[in-house]
């Protein structure tokens, strides 16, 4: 591309041709696209003005809503007062600050915060915790990292290996970790069809972990990483006693627990943590999204104490020795811990994650009125979260969830998502009943419109 002459736009305000989107058909969003412009509360808005009800809370993650004032003001005095702090060697007190607040709300012994920016290098920092921390217990053989086909880990070599989605996979599957194997889904239409939170039938997949160990031998496997709740690939909740039983084997094994709570975490689901909300405490959670409401892009792992010491005493005594070769330049930035700490200001005086307790059965009864709606064939809920499978297309998978979402846009004034063929709803924790009722009756619109 030709420079401009000044720093003024390359062509026209317009343009769209030179940003490439990520996960979408540019080609096909650059005839129509679907912009917005601002945002505020429950709403986004397009350049020209039109409100559109945010169903989705952005990507999963503006759970305190959008552009909250007390938020907004911490990042703009943030930005007068600290533009950057190197993040090697050096640091700021509001990391500190925020790493004390984070491990306050974790569970068990998960005291300690390591910083990334997204959801993807938290998930891939978290594989190689776990890959080290064997190492400096002397346990080099464990190598082997377990996922879960369905899942969802971010868009790294380490998140698309241990991840089950297949598009994710198959353009990179000559690249991608070795020594990685998976669990079974965790998901049956035929026995969990159209069920309020967790369903009844499935705890017995976790026992296929006793497979896999017995098939590599626990001295070789690092860690398991599962979503306590699947969210990308269509709200996929756990079965009763399925996150309990992982824990009672990878415990008995020695093997690592990492929980990926990029989707769960900062009151998705009614608690500070989906940890919380199960009563498992696993070895890490790694986290991103609502952590600042989306204001900021920060993400972190959380560690237990056991994880910690163990790097710390690995260099007890050399006090140059760097306990962990790892890191990010925007680490803990300046501007995304003052965003996260007004964000977990406004959880706790709002009390938002017990208002999204108090209105899960409001939500799941809504939701389910839609049962019955000659394209559903099947709806899932858990906390704010639901999903919706329709009928495909015959011969075109994926196109009667990606004529919904343009739909709801162009047509309801409604933003949702669409993985293949299921639309996802996830809205802000703020939502009223109002705002749910709304939601439903536009997402209704929507099946109507394109079946």
């Amino acid at each position: 591309m030709t420079p401009p002459d000044d720093l003024g736009p390359a062509s026209t305000p317009n343009d769209l041709d030179a940003f490439w989107v990520p996960f979408t058909p540019n080609a096909e969003f650059k005839k129509r696209p679907r912009l917005v412009a601002r945002a505020e509360g429950m709403h986004y808005y397009t350049p020209e003005g039109r409100a559109i009800l945010d169903g989705t809370a952005g990507l999963w993650c503006a759970n305190a809503g959008h552009c909250r004032p007390s938020i907004v003001e911490a990042i703009q005095k943030a930005a007068a007062e600290l533009d950057f702090a190197p993040s090697f060697q050096f640091s700021h007190p509001k990391a500190f600050e925020l790493a004390s607040r984070i491990a306050a709300l974790a569970p068990g012994d998960l005291n300690h915060v390591f910083f990334g920016n997204s959801g993807s290098e938290a998930d891939d920092t978290a594989l190689k915790i776990a890959l080290a921390y064997h190492r400096a217990k002397g346990e080099g053989s464990r190598t082997r990292l377990i996922g879960r086909e369905r899942a969802y880990h971010g868009t790294g070599f380490g998140g698309i290996s241990v991840g089950g989605m297949v598009m994710n996979r198959k353009w990179f599957s000559g690249a991608m970790l070795p020594g990685v194997d998976h669990l079974p889904a965790t998901y049956s239409r035929e026995h969990q069809a159209f069920t309020k939170g967790q369903p009844e039938w499935g705890a017995h997949l976790a026992d296929d972990l006793e497979r896999l160990v017995a098939l590599h031998d626990a001295s070789t496997i690092a860690a398991v990483i599962v979503e306590p709740m699947a969210g990308s690939t269509g709200v996929l909740p756990p079965p009763v006693g399925y996150l309990q039983r992982l824990r009672e084997i990878t415990r008995k094994h020695g093997i690592l627990l990492i929980f990926d709570e990029v989707i769960t975490g900062y009151g998705r689901l009614g608690a500070a943590f989906a940890a919380e909300r199960f009563g498992v405490v696993p070895d890490m959670i790694t986290f991103a999204k609502g952590v600042t409401s989306a204001s900021v892009p920060l993400s972190g792992v959380i560690v237990s104490e056991d994880i910690y010491d163990t790097f710390q005493d690995s260099v007890t005594g050399v006090d140059h020795a760097i306990d962990l070769f790892h890191g990010y330049t925007y680490s803990a930035h300046p501007l995304a811990c003052a965003a996260a700490l007004a964000t977990l200001d406004l959880y706790r005086d709002e009390g938002l994650f017990e208002r999204t307790a108090s209105i899960e059965a409001m939500w799941a009864d809504a939701i389910m009125s839609l049962k019955g709606h000659p394209l559903v064939e099947d709806i899932r809920q858990m906390g704010l979260t639901a999903a919706f499978d329709l009928a495909p297309v015959e011969g075109a998978p994926a196109k009667r969830g990606f004529d919904a979402m343009k739909a709801a846009f162009h047509d309801h004034d409604l933003m949702i998502r669409a993985s293949g063929d299921t639309i996802c709803l996830s809205p802000p924790l703020i939502v009223s009943e109002d705002e749910v009722g709304e939601i439903v009756a536009r997402t209704r619109k929507v099946f109507d419109q394109v079946s």
